[in-house]
C-alpha cells in the first residue's frame, strides 16, 4: 500500500487537546502515529496516512491542520513496503493480564491506552460467566479477548476495518479463544441479544449508534463506553437515557471516561 506521511509540529497548552487532534485526524484515515517530544515542549511527530485518502482529503486536512496549536512542516510521498512488517519491527508483542498476548498489526487497541486500560480492568470486576458480550469497533480484539478469557458464552467482535478484523482473528487464535469476528459497517443484531456492548469508539459513533445499542441489550443489560473526554459525558449522558440507557457510573483516567449504563 502507498502512504503519505504528515510532519506536524503540534503544542496544545491541554494535554486532551492532543487527543483529539489526534482523533480527528484517525477519522481522515491516518492509521499509524509516530510521536516523538513530549507534552510540555510540545511534539514533532509523523502522521502516516493512506495515499489515497491523502488524495481524497487533502484540502480538509491542510484546513483541519493550519490551527493554533498545531503547523503542517510537510508531506512526502513513502516507498510501497510491507507496512505490517514494519510495524511488527518496532512494536513488540503486548503481554497483558490474564496471560493474554496481543500483537497489534497497526490496529488500535495494544492494551495500553487509558481507554483500553479502563475498560479491561472494568472487565476483570465484572461477573461475565455465561454472558453474551459484544465488542464494537474490536481493533486488535483485545476487548473480546478477555472477555472471553473472564467465562462469556458467546462473544461477538465487528470492525468497519478489514485489517483490524484480521488482526482480531490472529490474536483470538493466538490466545486460543473461540470469537466471532465480524468485518461490517451496519449494526444488525437482534433485540436482546446481548448482555454487554463494549464500545471503545470515537465519541461520533458512540452518538450515532446509540439506538442501536439499547435496542441489542438484553434487559438489565449493559452497555460500556469509552474513547472519550469528560467534555463528551452531558452528551452521551442525554443520548443513552433518551434510549431508555441509565447511566450507572462514570469512570476516569487523565482527561478520557468510560461511561457504563444500563437497560
Amino acid at each position: 500500500m502507498r502512504y503519505h506521511v504528515l510532519h506536524i509540529k503540534t503544542s496544545f497548552e491541554e494535554e486532551w487537546q492532543q487527543d483529539v487532534f489526534d482523533q480527528m485526524l484517525v477519522e481522515y484515515g491516518i492509521d499509524t502515529i509516530v510521536a516523538k517530544g513530549d507534552p510540555f515542549n510540545g511534539y514533532k511527530s509523523k502522521y502516516y496516512l493512506p495515499s489515497e485518502q491523502w488524495e481524497l482529503h487533502q484540502k480538509d486536512i491542510e484546513a483541519y491542520v493550519d490551527r493554533k496549536g498545531a503547523r503542517l512542516l510537510r508531506v512526502e510521498a513513502c516507498p510501497d513496503r510491507n507496512w505490517n512488517a514494519k510495524w511488527e519491527e518496532e512494536h513488540p508483542v503486548h503481554e497483558l493480564a490474564l496471560g493474554i498476548t496481543i500483537v497489534p498489526h497497526c490496529a488500535f487497541g495494544a492494551g495500553y491506552h487509558q481507554t483500553t486500560s479502563m475498560m479491561t480492568e472494568a472487565l476483570q470486576q465484572a461477573d461475565l460467566k455465561g454472558k453474551t458480550v459484544l465488542d464494537h469497533g474490536t481493533g486488535t480484539g483485545v476487548l473480546a479477548i478477555f472477555a472471553k478469557r473472564l467465562g462469556a458464552a458467546q462473544v461477538v467482535a465487528v470492525d468497519i476495518d478489514e485489517k483490524s478484523v484480521e488482526n482480531a482473528k490472529e490474536n483470538a487464535a493466538l490466545n486460543h479463544e473461540d470469537i466471532e469476528v465480524l468485518h461490517t459497517s451496519a449494526f444488525h443484531f437482534s433485540p436482546s441479544t446481548f448482555h454487554l456492548i463494549l464500545a471503545n469508539i470515537h465519541r461520533n459513533i458512540l452518538m450515532e449508534h446509540m439506538r442501536a445499542y439499547a435496542q441489542s441489550l438484553k434487559p438489565n443489560g449493559e452497555l460500556w463506553m469509552s474513547g472519550f473526554f469528560e467534555f463528551d459525558c452531558k452528551m452521551l449522558q442525554n443520548a443513552a437515557q433518551k434510549e431508555g440507557l441509565q447511566v450507572i457510573d462514570v469512570l476516569e483516567n487523565g482527561e478520557w471516561r468510560l461511561m457504563r449504563c444500563r437497560k
